[in-house]
């Protein structure tokens, strides 16, 4: 172990003082995360009912655009978050003026995070069945009444449930971001826990990160049940009851 690294490990926060370095890191991360969140859902539900809608048998199917949107929506969903902050750093410093902090990873991260939930999107509205679209069609509904009414609205408690998902990731993906000094839990981690090797440190960033996922699980569980029809779920649970019971 080398000098330096041996005085960093002997620099570790006392207890009373954890409270105080990790508010602050948290807050930094829910505003981070709460940004991207908001940027990410304005651009990726219209962006999702957009792709949907140009493949074959869509409202207005194109095929001609709709690949190579698919390809590019891909190609963003399939990068590593790391590789892909890394790559685009002129970029990001070309929107934000900046490569490190909040600004510089919510560049990124809103990428991914579109890439990401675009999907869900797309694939949440190709699970509602096309009759209640031929009867929206039928009604003499507008193209984006269409999409609202009975696209979007019949899917919205699997939308719900893929942004919860979305979230969740979006968190880790701030902690990723903390190698660039974005700040947030992940800087803490990384600082503290990682470079100066204070265990005490390390414990309460992930503790702290474990009750922030859960919880937003389950009020993401929650909203997907409300959401949910009754008539859905009482279907489902029957389906459930009549599973016979294996022997």
């Amino acid at each position: 172990m080398s000098a330096t690294t041996s005085v960093l490990a002997s620099i570790t926060v006392p207890t009373n003082e954890i409270p105080g370095l990790l508010i602050p890191a948290f807050r930094d991360t829910v505003i981070m995360v709460g940004i991207v969140m908001v940027i990410v859902l304005l651009v990726g539900v219209p962006l999702g009912a957009i792709v949907h809608n140009l493949a074959p048998g869509g409202l207005f199917e194109n095929r001609r655009l709709h690949t190579p949107l698919s390809w590019i929506i891909s190609i963003g969903r399939s990068l590593p978050f790391l590789v892909l902050m890394t790559s685009i750093i002129p970029f990001t410093r070309f929107i934000t003026g900046t490569n490190i902090g909040i600004p510089a990873a919510v560049v990124p991260m809103s990428i991914a995070g579109i890439a990401f939930f675009t999907r869900i999107v797309e694939n949440s509205l190709r699970a509602v069945p096309t009759s209640v679209v031929a009867a929206a069609t039928a009604s003499g509904g507008s193209t984006v009444q269409i999409i609202w009414t009975a696209q979007i609205s019949e899917a919205l408690p699997n939308i719900v449930g893929g942004l919860t998902i979305n979230t969740i990731a979006m968190i880790e993906y701030s902690a990723i971001a903390g190698t660039i000094g974005a700040g947030g839990l992940g800087y803490i981690a990384v600082t503290y826990g990682y470079q100066r090797f204070d265990h005490q440190v390390m414990i309460a960033t992930i503790v702290t990160l474990v009750i922030t996922v859960a919880a937003i699980q389950l009020i993401g569980d929650a909203l997907v049940r409300f959401l949910t029809p009754e008539k859905s779920r009482r279907s489902t649970s029957r389906r459930t009851d009549t599973v016979p019971t294996p022997v």
